[in-house]
């Protein structure tokens, strides 16, 4: 690795922090309802506004020793975590993709999966104001990345047929993206319908489906059935474990959120199946 290459890498790593310290705004207040804007950064214990070297990312908790300076109450970990978690995303995308327009979308549907992620885990929600403008920047994702003058004219030699569809849908960005949202939005509400109606009660939220249909918008339905599958595996190991160490029956509820989040980065980085052959 070149001395330019390490520098850009680090300067990836800071930008990826500063906007983490974003991220956790947004995790505590979007399911509070507070604007994301104003007032300024304050401790939600003592209301004091935090100085701005205390805000510096990750370096700000361990110079406070994760206590507020005005009140000394406990900062909660998770702050530098997603800080943390944002910088080596940042840094990650651009070894995975480069300086490229894709590399900014991906990265965009990161953070916005890092907020869900720990918004869910807290609270079981996932904000609407999160996956419906997502589901739109996915699909705004498939029409810049589509060249519409050769899509045209593959239309026209592969003909309006089953056949020519299947060889559009791996060929035309803007109509996988499209189906993803279809199959994503589709199937998971399929089963949240079919789950109320056989066991009388809610198993997943709107919220997933949204988040499904959201994923399927970025990343087409090859994403969808990826993350379908992997995060039911990492759902099933989850509460497996959690039955198992909290003695829990099995109406303990998990949120799907996180695992759907995970396994939508999973499949960023590896290109799921494609990855197998």
């Amino acid at each position: 690795m070149s001395e330019n290459s390490a520098l850009l890498y680090i300067f990836a790593f800071i930008f990826g922090s500063v906007v983490g310290s974003f991220l956790n705004v947004c995790i505590y207040r979007l399911p509070r309802e507070e604007s994301i804007v104003f007032p300024p950064s304050h401790c939600p214990s003592c209301g004091k506004g935090i100085r701005f070297y205390h805000n510096i990312p990750i370096f700000g908790y361990l110079a406070l020793g994760g206590k507020c300076a005005d009140c000394g109450s406990r900062i909660s970990p998770v702050y530098p975590l997603v800080e943390a978690l944002a910088g080596v995303m940042a840094a990650a995308v651009l070894a995975k993709f480069g300086l490229t327009v894709n590399a900014v979308f991906y990265l965009a549907l990161i953070y916005a999966l890092i907020v869900i992620t720990f918004i869910d885990l807290e609270h079981m929600i996932i904000p609407n104001v999160i996956t419906i403008p997502g589901i739109l920047v996915g699909l705004v994702f498939g029409a810049l990345s589509t060249d519409w003058a050769a899509s045209r004219a593959l239309m026209e030699r592969v003909g309006y047929n089953l056949d020519g569809f299947l060889i559009l849908l791996n060929e035309v960005p803007f109509l996988d993206s499209v189906f993803g949202l279809l199959i994503g939005g589709g199937v998971l509400f399929l089963i949240a319908f079919l789950y109320v109606a056989i066991r009388k009660r809610e198993g997943m939220g709107m919220g997933d489906v949204k988040l499904l249909a959201m994923l399927g918008a970025f990343l087409g339905w090859e994403g969808v059935v990826f993350i379908m599958l992997v995060s039911s595996l990492i759902g099933t190991v989850a509460g497996l474990t959690v039955i198992f160490r909290k003695k829990e029956n099995l109406r303990y509820a998990l949120p799907f959120g996180p695992f759907l989040s995970i396994a939508a980065v999973i499949y960023i980085f590896t290109g799921g199946f494609r990855a197998l052959t």
